[in-house]
């Protein structure tokens, strides 16, 4: 087992981040570049030939999704006998920063960015499978960084049945084993519907929601995209990120002349 202040090659771990059923992700300090790294140690005593052949996947996916919204890989390695995977150290993520309340324009600035990369990784027909705020990391010049390809497939046509994910943020056909990139559409939209009406949805998603009221009081211009990337019918939904995307930033200028609107009378 890993510890705190332990090196790892040139690495020293600092603090653990997160611990997972098959991984440890730790603060550490990169001894020879001499800065912070976010270094994640799959718990090799615990990984079969599947599950180390995931991590590989990961890592080589992480390599080719070049985006300034995406989480970069700085390096991948096999250290002391651990495969140790290297990303930049951000601030915090998404979830930390949902303690308190985020402001309209800041709310959609984040969602743009978490869009803007779900995107990039559709249209090279790669997956995620695990949109969460955990894994949308903030960095201190406000950019924000889709992290942890470590559930992504790549097109439907090798897509296989999994029912990976995060419970909270799992869409229902996703949950049966039947994930698409339209159930990354309806995870990334219980993020937005969080962060504009303060609270996460649940199962059935029956609308109105809980929270709607305020959604309606703030963004009453995203009701709509919401109410579509929500569906429970995935065919309902945007097909990808992609016009997702495109949906959103309609939606996202009609609530910013609305509130420049509201400034002006105020």
């Amino acid at each position: 087992m890993l510890r705190v202040g332990q090196r790892l090659g040139k690495y020293r771990l600092k603090r653990r981040l997160a611990r997972g059923g098959f991984a440890d992700v730790f603060e550490a300090f990169d001894t020879l570049e001499h800065v912070p790294v976010a270094l994640k140690v799959p718990l090799a005593e615990r990984l079969d030939a599947a599950q180390r052949a995931d991590f590989e996947r990961e890592i080589r996916i992480s390599a080719r999704l070049e985006h300034p919204n995406i989480l970069p890989l700085k390096n991948a390695d096999y250290v002391d006998g651990l495969l140790a995977i290297a990303y930049p150290m951000g601030e915090r993520n998404l979830n930390d920063r949902l303690a308190y309340r985020l402001s309209v324009k800041n709310a959609l600035e984040l969602a743009e960015q978490m869009l803007m990369a779900l995107a990039h990784a559709h249209e090279r027909r790669v997956i995620h499978c695990d949109v969460k705020p955990e894994n949308l990391i903030l960095f201190a010049d406000g950019t924000l960084r889709l992290a942890d390809f470590g559930l992504a497939k790549h097109s439907a046509r090798t897509l296989q049945a999994s029912s990976s994910g995060t419970v909270g943020y799992v869409a229902p056909e996703q949950a049966m084993g039947r994930p698409s990139a339209r159930s990354d559409v309806f995870s990334a939209g219980l993020i937005v519907y969080r962060m504009l009406a303060g609270v996460l949805p649940e199962w059935p998603y029956r609308w109105p929601l809980e929270g709607h009221a305020r959604l309606r009081r703030t963004a009453p211009d995203l009701v709509p995209f919401l109410q579509r990337a929500l569906q429970l019918d995935a065919r309902r939904r945007f097909r990808n990120a992609v016009q997702m995307l495109s949906a959103f930033r309609v939606a996202k200028k009609a609530t910013l002349r609305r509130l420049e609107r509201r400034r002006r009378r105020s």
